[in-house]
């Protein structure tokens, strides 16, 4: 099945994306436009999901957006690859654990071309690096049409996390792939979104 990859090389803002996101959501949910991979980097944004609690802001005066996906509060920021899906799971099969471990699977894949080995966590959803949560995940699902996505932490800043307590984990480590191996990849938009397209063709 034919995927759009949209790659934006740009900062775009939070608020434009969910505009898009959900515009795009409608059309693929009727027939009107393809599926889609966004590949993107947000400025720095604090979101959270239906499940967060005002416990988790621990700097009072950051500003944070309320959003429908799945999830907890969360960081974007500059040098934080995001990943977004308009994906038709009614043309695939109706499985939503079965796309999270795909989308779980895809950033694996993908990490693993920098010697990082990464795991699943049963008890939190997201990606690990030993005990240091490296990607996280949101999604909602509208008649079968899963949207939202994930993050990569690639070399954003780390320290921003601390006004709050990312995905409502306390005691949890976050890192990036520059932390892990002090580089600082470049031009891999195209690769990412080729392993996302293979793994969500083969659910």
């Amino acid at each position: 099945m034919s995927i759009e990859i949209k790659i934006s090389k740009k900062l775009v803002s939070y608020e434009k994306a969910m505009l898009f996101l959900n515009k795009r959501v409608e059309e693929v949910k009727f027939g009107r436009n393809k599926e889609i991979i966004w590949i993107l980097e947000h400025p720095t944004t604090y979101t959270a999901g239906v499940s967060f609690n005002k416990n988790e802001i621990l700097d009072k005066k950051i500003k944070v957006i309320k959003t429908n996906r799945g999830g907890k509060i969360t960081l974007h920021n500059p040098s934080q690859k995001i990943v977004y899906f308009v994906i038709n799971l009614n043309k695939r099969k109706k499985d939503v654990r079965k796309f999270i471990n795909c989308i779980e699977s895809s950033i694996i894949d993908f990490l693993k071309i920098y010697g990082i080995k990464a795991k699943k966590d049963k008890k939190n959803i997201g990606i690990w690096v030993k005990n240091k949560k490296i990607a996280a995940i949101g999604l909602r699902v509208s008649r079968w049409i899963a949207y939202h996505g994930c993050s990569i932490n690639i070399a954003n800043n780390l320290n921003q996390y601390l006004k709050i307590i990312p995905c409502g984990l306390n005691n949890k480590e976050i890192t990036s792939i520059n932390n892990e191996k002090k580089i600082f990849p470049k031009n891999y938009e195209e690769k990412l979104a080729s392993i996302f397209v293979k793994n969500i063709n083969n659910i």
